[in-house]
């Protein structure tokens, strides 16, 4: 791969693999091991899924169909469910290809059951337990839908929720008993995968007896509560100073002129801005070079940004804008945000270059 800016995220596969193997030696009471792979594997890109497998999940998820296809076309024997709603129109595509589709409402449900009855088609029905995106909210909707389900020939694989706020217990264990109290009437030996728990609610909370599986989601890459996973460093996104200005006190810097140097200063440009995926709010944090934090200074560009530096700073330096988890997370702070965004904000224009 040629790296002609020299801008490149550098994503370890080996650290992805032995991250997963941590997490499922330590929880080990599961079934069923969802790797969540959408977002181009949170921004790792999709070579990241053979990793995620190699490592013990055995089943994956996406976000959207395209990305369920997308996977599907080089890996063929492996379980994908598709997390988002597929337009009916797109079923025998799903059908075609062994994705498994959701179901979160009894409307679509029904318009389901009326359209493709005869269908070898999975499903896993959406439960709604309290954050009020996509799901079903009562015993009775969930009764319909598995009534309707029975007139046909697709399957009812599995029941899910997701936990919207693991970190608070009450929050938590409310939407634990909805799920339990909706899920109620079912006869759970006819549903292979009963699963609820996503990264943090794993390392939070005991396994419900019946639950089987678990979605593994950015604890993949690293990030977790649990600090004796001793999870590895999956991604790093590096540039390089391709020039230093030599800035007189007074002088301005980049669109705007928001930076004034307060005196002679060393200002490097590193060809990397928002077009990328580091957005303007980035002024101000920090990046390392040759191991020192050094502050981004003034707009950030659409394809540049400036950093000030000192007299240890040289041209070509590598400039690391993301060096590792701790300075995500700390990058993730300093924007208000959370990891997740920060990674999936790097756009496909920086290339992956994967090390084993």
């Amino acid at each position: 791969m040629e790296l002609y800016r020299k801008t490149y995220a550098e994503i370890n596969l080996t650290n992805i693999k032995e991250n997963v193997e941590k997490i499922i030696k330590k929880y080990n009471n599961y079934q069923y091991y969802f790797g969540i792979v959408k977002a181009d594997c949170y921004g790792h890109g999709i070579k990241a899924v053979q990793k995620v497998i190699e490592g013990g999940a055995n089943y994956l998820a996406t976000a959207t169909l395209e990305e369920a296809l997308s996977i599907r076309k080089n890996l063929k024997d492996i379980s994908i469910l598709c997390l988002g709603i597929i337009p009916l129109e797109y079923i025998p595509l799903c059908e075609e290809n062994d994705i498994t589709v959701t179901i979160s409402s009894v409307l679509y449900a029904e318009k389901l059951s009326q359209v493709y009855k005869n269908s070898n088609l999975k499903v896993h029905i959406k439960i709604n337990s309290g954050m009020n995106r996509l799901g079903i909210t009562t015993k009775e909707s969930l009764n319909k839908i598995a009534n309707l389900l029975k007139e046909t020939n697709i399957f009812i694989e599995g029941i899910y929720t997701h936990i919207f706020h693991a970190q608070n217990k009450e929050d938590t264990l409310k939407q634990f008993d909805k799920y339990q109290n909706i899920i109620s009437d079912i006869d759970k030996t006819k549903i292979p995968i009963f699963h609820l728990a996503a990264s943090e609610t794993i390392t939070l909370y005991p396994k419900f007896d019946f639950i089987n599986g678990c979605r593994l989601g950015i604890i993949m890459y690293g990030f977790t509560l649990d600090e004796s996973l001793n999870l590895q460093s999956t991604f790093k996104l590096s540039s390089r100073v391709i020039q230093i200005n030599n800035l007189k006190k007074g002088d301005k810097v980049g669109y705007n002129g928001i930076y004034i140097a307060s005196e002679d200063e060393k200002i490097a440009v590193v060809p990397i801005g928002y077009a990328d995926g580091i957005i303007r709010k980035n002024t101000g944090r920090e990046v390392y070079i040759n191991g020192k934090k050094y502050p981004i200074v003034g707009n950030i560009c659409m394809d540049m940004l400036f950093v000030k530096i000192d007299d240890n700073v040289k041209l070509e330096d590598e400039v690391l804008i993301l060096k590792d988890i701790n300075h995500i997370k700390e990058t993730a702070k300093y924007l208000e945000t959370i990891p997740y965004e920060v990674l999936c904000l790097i756009g496909k224009r920086v290339p992956r270059l994967y090390i084993k």
